[in-house]
């Protein structure tokens, strides 16, 4: 790991890809949720009539083929395939070649919550029904979390520092940070940072519906079963995706000329330490990670004028959650508009405070906030702005976005306009 310091301690996003249920294109992911669409929907990866919930997120259509040979799409996960994908596009995005002048200068922060197990799981049906000689020899290697950052360095050929985040729903927001933050240090020049989660199954979906994690009134109206800080809320919808942002060095940036979505100005991470699953009900750790990331950015509490929310549509979070928010800002709190992304999009896990800094960077971009749809019953409980069901065209100049992982493991970006 070399260490060139910059002459500006900046970092900004210059480029983002996704592959969502909503789309694998900036523009239409974009539109989709400022519409409001939900991309929810009846799971066909496999049978789940005997399942108590039966929908998911599920992203239509992908063909890994188009991105990588159908040799390679075959020996490594789903996970990797979309991951892959989505960093393709987030270079291309950003102008940016395959292979850089300067690989040992080029970072790959990436992340996943799950992994590969739908590779692994093949290795286990493949030994135990038809014996040894049946297991494919790339089932294993497939399996781990850190491949999906394996496969991103080889494509593009980045030699700079290379790491594997694995924090929950934690863990896309805590990528992009920590990206961020190893170029503050000088360790790279461009960072290709993002998460990936893709494993729709039986003994996923099975896994959360024992946990009742997730909801099981709305098998028959999908779209309206992500419903964030709503009363009627039951659990959070269970989606696959990927996402990844490109950050650089303000200089490098601006050496190459490159188009600027947003500023990555602060970070944080903390721990509830108190429980597996539950979140603190009294919001203590998102309240250091949130304030701490604040501190981090170098602003006040009043500048922040949007949070993206963790948001899952299950009561504890969203109690917690907004809780914590205003045991933080206080009166202010109730003139900062917030919204979930996962309303439409669903909990992609590890992936999703990675699509969530997209849409944050896209808001900066376009003036614009996505609205938190399915909002019908508001919750006595719950009372602040959480920009029910209509996008708004408002200007907004620094942005907080949350994520708070199983296990409390929470973390906390800040993205600010770049209008230098």
């Amino acid at each position: 790991m070399t260490n060139n310091k910059n002459t500006d301690n900046t970092v900004v996003i210059t480029g983002v890809g996704m592959v969502t249920c909503l789309g694998s294109d900036r523009e239409t992911f974009w539109n989709s949720i400022l519409r409001g669409k939900s991309g929810i929907r009846r799971i066909t990866q496999f049978d789940a009539s005997d399942l108590p919930c039966q929908i998911a997120g599920e992203i239509p259509d992908f063909d890994p083929a188009q991105f990588m040979p159908a040799k390679e799409a075959r020996r490594i996960s789903r996970s990797s395939q979309i991951g892959l994908t989505a960093a393709i596009t987030a270079m291309d995005d950003a102008n940016l070649p395959q292979e850089s002048a300067k690989p040992e200068r080029v970072g790959v922060y990436f992340g996943s919550a799950i992994g590969g197990w739908d590779r692994g799981m093949e290795g286990v049906y493949a030994l135990r029904e038809k014996g040894l000689s049946k297991v494919n020899p790339f089932v294993l290697p497939a399996t781990l979390a850190n491949m999906p950052a394996f496969h991103v360095a080889k494509y593009f050929g980045a030699h700079g520092p290379n790491i594997t985040i694995s924090t929950a729903c934690a863990t896309g927001t805590q990528t992009v940070g920590e990206a961020a933050q190893a170029i503050q240090n000088g360790w790279a020049d461009v960072i290709i940072a993002g998460a990936t989660d893709a494993l729709i199954t039986d003994y996923i979906i099975g896994g959360f519906s024992a946990m009742r994690a997730i909801p099981t009134s709305f098998n028959d109206s999908p779209k309206q079963a992500s419903r964030p800080f709503d009363e009627k809320r039951e659990g959070f919808v269970y989606s696959e995706g990927s996402a990844c942002l490109i950050l650089e060095s303000l200089d490098h940036a601006k050496n190459r000329g490159a188009m600027i979505y947003a500023e990555v100005a602060g970070y944080a991470s903390s721990s509830d330490a108190f429980h597996i699953a539950a979140p603190d009900p009294q919001g203590d750790g998102a309240v250091r990670a949130m304030k701490l990331s604040i501190l981090n950015a170098g602003v006040h509490t009043e500048e922040i004028d949007y949070i993206n929310a963790h948001g899952t549509s299950t009561p504890a979070n969203d109690a917690a959650e907004t809780a914590a928010i205003k045991k933080l800002f206080g009166d202010h709190a109730y003139q900062i508009p917030i919204s979930s992304t996962k309303s439409m999009v669903g909990h992609a896990m590890g992936a999703s405070g990675a699509i969530e800094a997209i849409a944050c960077a896209l808001t900066l971009h376009n003036d614009a906030i996505h609205p938190t749809i399915n909002y019908e019953i508001p919750d006595p409980e719950l009372d602040l702005d959480y920009v029910p069901n209509e996008s708004r065209q408002v200007r907004v100049n620094t942005i907080l976005s949350n994520s708070f992982g199983l296990g409390g493991q929470n973390a906390c970006l800040i993205l600010k306009r770049w209008e230098h």
